[in-house]
Order: C-alpha cells, then structure tokens, then sequence
C-alpha cells in the first residue's frame, strides 16, 4: 500500500500549526475545487487528496497517529524495508477528535462523498482511520493483538435552521442521551449538510483503556422555507427573490428597494423595463460552505404593480395615450 505524504500534500511543514494548515488548505480547496476546473479529473483528484490530508492533519489526534506511523514507516525505509512488508495493522484504528465545546464540529465537505461517491477517500486513509462516518467493522480495524475493541455506533438526528440562520451560521442546544450537547452549525450549510460533531455518539464496546472509540454524532440540515428568498438545489450559493414597482417606474426608470440577507439595497430600475426582466446583485447570495467570505448572488425577478381604481380623468388620459399608441380601445 502506498504511503500518502500529507504534509507534501498540502505544501506546509511539518512544524506548520493549525492556523497555517486551514489557511493553506483553503487556498487550494478553492483552487482545485470540481466547480472551478468542470472535467479536469487531474484537478478532481488533486482536491481529493488535499480534503484528505485535510482531515487527518486538521484533527490532533489523527495527526499524531499520523505522525507516529510515519516515523516508523521512514525507519522502516531505511532499513530497506518495502512497504508490503511493513506491519500496517499496528496502526489501523479509528481516530476521533476530543470533542471540545465547539472542537469536535466539523462539517463534511456536504459531503465529500457527495461529490465523488464512496472514493472519496484513499485505501491509506480507510485503513488507518476507517474512514468517516462509517460504523464499526471497517477494513483495517486489527491489531497485532487482535480484534480491536469495536467502535461504538453513530448517530444521526435532524436539525431544522430558517435560511438566516443559515445565512449566518447557529448553535443549538442539544440533549443526546442524556448529555446536553452545544453545537454549531456552520454558515452556507443547505439541506441535506451533514454536521460532524466527532465523538459524541455511542459509546465502544468494553471498558478502561481497553474501551472502543466512541462513535460520532451527525446533525442532518433542514434549511427551512423563507418567506422572501428561493434557494434553489441546483445552485444553492444563490437566492432569488422578485420586486415590485409601480406602473411609473417601470415605464420611465427609478429606483427600488430590494432585500438582502444583510439589509436592503437601492435598485436601479432603467426605463422600459418589462415585465419579469430579472436583475443580478453579485456577492448578495450565501455564503459558501467551505469559504465563507465568499458568496454567491442574489437575482432579482421584476413585478410591476398597476394602479387600481381609476378615475374619470385618467381613465381619458390612458385612452388618450393609447390611441398615441396606436391601440383601440
């Protein structure tokens, strides 16, 4: 089996701390992501392997394992060890964040899973740590004593946040088993995100230092509707909404009042707009999951409302101007 370099992966050192590593992390999740380079299966797998190297040197006890088996394995090198000899069972187990307040939150990339199917992750990585969310029993769970102490199950509990919320990012207070539970829910998630909160599921099997990991907790999103926004599934950094103007402003231009998840913005409405003519506010949408600063738009749909109950007087002058216009009336 291959040996993965993550440090190499990514670019950094490996005295790089966590701030240096997420910020690295994302100038390459952007660079390489699928939605930037359509088709380029070069750059697809590229962004694999760093969301992998990611998730292993972004979490301290993955890293340390990490680490540990790679100073054994470059030993092992050096002695002119070859790696289908190497005793990789020793350091096949799951791993967990310690789940801190907010520590143990991670949201999967929506998942990765969901951009790559089940290979989202690498044989190195599925060994070694079981890959995510998967229950006990995954390859690569022996040790050289034997069966490892099974890992306890996960579990999953639906979470409803308003578009604002989502918007802005949440927290909520939970009771799982017994437990209460602060978790947060990160800004740009859509229904069907899944929130990792790493080690708060059921607990292993057996006890003391021979107790199983303990499983993970998986809040489900449910983005509930907005009265004034659409988010659509096909796209959902973008919203859309519709603004109405008078009759006037349609015909001869003006301004309207249009809102945002931030407050409302003055439109400018050129004359002879029509109907349904649809207006585009770049940088008005949500927020990306992974890359929060930046967002999508917000589309802007044209209504125009006409006036009611006409008097006399204007309904001579609409007469008037419509046979200027050349229309019988």
């Amino acid at each position: 089996m291959e040996y993965k370099d993550y440090y190499k992966i990514l670019g950094v050192e490996k005295t790089a701390d966590q701030k240096e590593i997420k910020k690295v992390y994302r100038r390459l999740a952007r660079q390489f992501h699928p939605d930037v380079n359509p088709g380029d299966k070069a750059a697809e797998s590229h962004f694999k392997e760093i969301n992998e190297a990611y998730e292993v040197l972004s979490d301290p006890e993955k890293r340390r394992k990490y680490d540990e088996l790679g100073q054994n394995y470059q030993r092992w090198q050096q002695t002119g060890g070859q790696p289908s000899g190497f005793d990789w069972g020793q350091y096949a187990a799951r791993q967990g964040q310690p789940a801190g307040q907010w520590g143990g939150t991670r949201v999967e990339y929506g998942d990765i899973n969901d951009l790559f199917g089940n290979s989202g992750f690498s044989d190195f990585f599925e060994t070694l740590f079981g890959g995510v969310g998967q229950g006990a029993g995954a390859p690569g769970t022996r040790t050289r004593a034997g069966q490892a102490p099974a890992r306890g199950r996960d579990l999953e509990q639906s979470v409803d946040v308003t578009l604002e919320e989502a918007f802005h990012g949440a927290q909520r207070l939970m009771e799982i088993d017994g437990r209460r539970l602060e978790v947060k829910i990160p800004a740009g998630v859509k229904t069907g995100s899944r929130v990792r909160v790493a080690g708060e599921g059921m607990p292993g099997a057996g006890g003391g230092r021979h107790a199983g990991q303990k499983g993970d907790l998986y809040l489900r999103i449910n983005v509930l509707p907005s009265p004034i926004f659409e988010r659509r599934e096909d796209n959902p950094d973008n919203l859309y909404c519709d603004v109405t103007v008078d009759l006037f402003t349609a015909l001869l231009g003006g301004e309207a009042r249009v809102p945002t998840m931030t407050g409302s913005v003055s439109l400018r409405i050129p004359p002879g707009s029509q109907v349904g003519r649809t207006f585009r506010l770049s940088g008005q949408g949500m927020p990306r999951l992974r890359a929060p600063s930046e967002r999508g738009d917000l589309f802007v749909k044209l209504r125009v409302k006409l006036p009611e109950n006409l008097s006399e007087q204007e309904q001579k002058l609409v007469r008037e101007w419509a046979q200027l216009r050349g229309v019988a009336v």
